[in-house]
C-alpha cells in the first residue's frame, strides 16, 4: 500500500462519504412529494428513490432537474424548502447515521495535527445540521457548502475555501466525479470512497487513492 506524506488539511465531501444520506434522506425524500401534491405542484407517482440517490453529490437545480424534468421552477424551489424541513425534523427525530468508523477516523486524524473541513454541494442548513447532529462538529475547522457560497461547482468551493486558509498540501475525499475534479483541479491528492454505491461505472477513475472503508485512510498515511 502506497504510504503518502502527512497532508496539511483534509477536505471532506459529506453525503456518501461521511454521512449514510439514505437514513436521512429517503424518508424526507417521500414527506417531500406528498406535500407537493397536497400544495397542487406535483401529480403523479414519487419519482424513483434511485434517481435522488444516483444524483448525490450534484448540486440542488440539477438535482431536481434530474428528479422531476417536467415540474416548474416554482415546485422545484419548493422541493429545496420542504426538503430541508423534512431533513432538518428527522435529525431532530434522531434520524441518520454516519459510516463505520466515521467518528474515530475523524478524531484520529485530528490528533495527528491534521486540518479538517467539509466541503459539499448541498445547502447550508442541511450541511450544519447533519454534522452537528451527528456529533462530530468539534473536530471541523470549517463547513464550505456550495448553499453558503452560492459556488458554481464544487472546484470553485474547494478553490475558495484553501485559498481562504493558505492550504497549500491537502486530500480531497469524497465519492463522486465531483470530488474527483474538485481534488485534481485544485491539485490536491484525491481518496476516493468506494462504499456507497451511489456512483456509476469510472467515476472515481483518476483519484490517487481508493478506500472500502472510511478507516482505511489512515493506513495511506506515513
Amino acid at each position: 500500500m502506497n504510504q503518502r506524506k502527512q497532508p496539511e488539511a483534509m477536505l471532506f465531501d459529506l453525503d456518501g462519504t461521511l454521512f449514510q444520506t439514505e437514513t436521512l434522506l429517503l424518508p424526507a425524500y417521500h414527506a417531500t412529494f406528498d406535500e407537493l401534491r397536497r400544495l397542487g405542484l406535483y401529480s403523479g407517482e414519487t419519482p424513483p428513490e434511485e434517481r435522488i440517490l444516483s444524483s448525490l453529490g450534484m448540486l440542488l437545480e440539477h438535482i431536481w432537474q434530474r428528479v422531476m424534468p417536467e415540474a416548474s421552477a416554482e415546485a422545484r424551489l419548493e422541493a429545496d424548502r420542504l426538503l430541508l424541513h423534512y431533513q432538518t425534523e428527522g435529525l431532530e427525530q434522531g434520524q441518520g447515521l454516519l459510516y463505520e468508523e466515521v467518528a474515530d477516523t475523524l478524531t484520529s486524524l485530528h490528533e495527528r495535527g491534521i486540518r479538517l473541513f467539509v466541503a459539499s454541494n448541498g445547502l447550508e442548513g442541511y450541511v450544519r445540521g447533519v454534522v452537528q447532529a451527528m456529533g462530530i462538529g468539534e473536530l471541523f475547522e470549517d463547513l464550505y457548502s456550495a448553499g453558503q457560497y452560492q459556488t458554481r461547482s464544487k472546484v470553485d468551493l474547494v478553490k475558495q475555501l484553501l485559498h481562504r486558509y493558505g492550504i497549500e498540501h491537502a486530500w480531497m475525499v469524497g465519492d463522486r466525479s465531483s470530488d474527483v475534479e474538485a481534488g485534481l483541479k485544485n491539485g490536491l491528492v484525491v481518496a476516493a470512497c468506494d462504499y456507497a454505491g451511489f456512483r456509476e461505472p469510472g467515476e472515481l477513475d483518476g483519484a490517487h487513492i481508493r478506500v472500502s472503508r472510511f478507516s482505511e485512510l489512515l493506513d495511506h498515511l506515513e
